[in-house]
């Protein structure tokens, strides 16, 4: 898991410049408030969180250490980060009224007790936010990869659909019920169609360095990735247009408030 942690620390700036319309969405969904005390679950390198620090304090937390470092060093004092697994980490209780994630919520490998810690640690009424991706079905880009690959590497596995991973919390009725047997209410689960973009020149970094291609390429030799990605890079010519990626991304925008202890 380190290297891939890795890899997504070093993939960062692609990564939060293509899914800015998402994070846009979600940040939109914050309530008004002049001095809110937010929580940023899987911060990753800080994007969300330094955009969140705008409507009040904003403490990030992921359980990536590069992702940290590389998160402090690029806000500086002005944002407090914190590494740890927000699943079990023991927040102050009724520290925050704004709990906001963009794909951070989906990897925990228990999301009832892991939505239940969040409710610990926030206010009565406090505002839950997060983006998951929907289905594997409905956002193939995120599946071309495997199969291309293994023309080379026939032993490569796919993500799995279900369980902690990518589309942990694609099943809008199990992520009520994890929400409501959490000390959530008020549950609404929203699809939110986004297309996605980033300049055609990023995307060998956005398959090599995060996703399903990553662990298998982190010590392969030069001869084995120039074979990998030469039988990848076709698979998303369907997505390439006037050397820019359009990516069509199928997600839920849920959000939910905390109920009275």
């Amino acid at each position: 898991m380190t290297t891939t942690w890795n890899g997504w620390a070093a993939a960062a700036a692609v990564l939060d410049e293509l899914y800015r319309p998402l994070a846009d969405a979600l940040l939109g969904t914050i309530p008004p408030g002049d001095a809110r005390r937010i929580l940023d679950v899987g911060c990753g390198t800080g994007a969300t969180t330094i955009a969140a620090a705008r409507r009040g304090h904003c403490v990030g937390v992921d359980i990536s250490e590069p992702m940290v470092t590389a998160a402090r060093e690029r806000a500086g004092s002005t944002v407090e980060f914190v590494l740890a697994d927000a699943q079990t980490h023991p927040f102050p209780a009724g520290a925050f009224d704004t709990v906001i994630s963009r794909f951070g919520v989906m990897f925990f490998d228990n999301p009832r007790a892991a939505f239940g810690n969040l409710r610990r640690a926030c206010v009565e009424g406090a505002a839950l936010r997060f983006v998951v991706w929907r289905s594997a079905a409905e956002n193939p880009f995120l599946r071309a990869a495997v199969p291309a690959a293994r023309a080379v590497l026939p032993d490569l596995g796919e993500r799995p659909t279900t369980g902690p991973g990518p589309y942990g919390l694609a099943d809008p009725v199990s992520a009520r019920q994890h929400l409501d047997s959490a000390g959530w209410a008020d549950v609404v689960v929203r699809p939110l169609d986004v297309e996605c973009r980033m300049p055609e020149a990023d995307l060998e970094v956005y398959l090599t360095r995060i996703g399903p291609l990553a662990p298998a390429l982190a010590d392969a030799d030069a001869e084995t990735y120039t074979r990998v990605w030469d039988a990848v890079r076709p698979a998303y010519d369907r997505w390439v247009r006037d050397g820019e990626v359009h990516l069509p991304t199928a997600c839920w925008l849920i959000e939910a408030e905390a109920r009275p202890a």
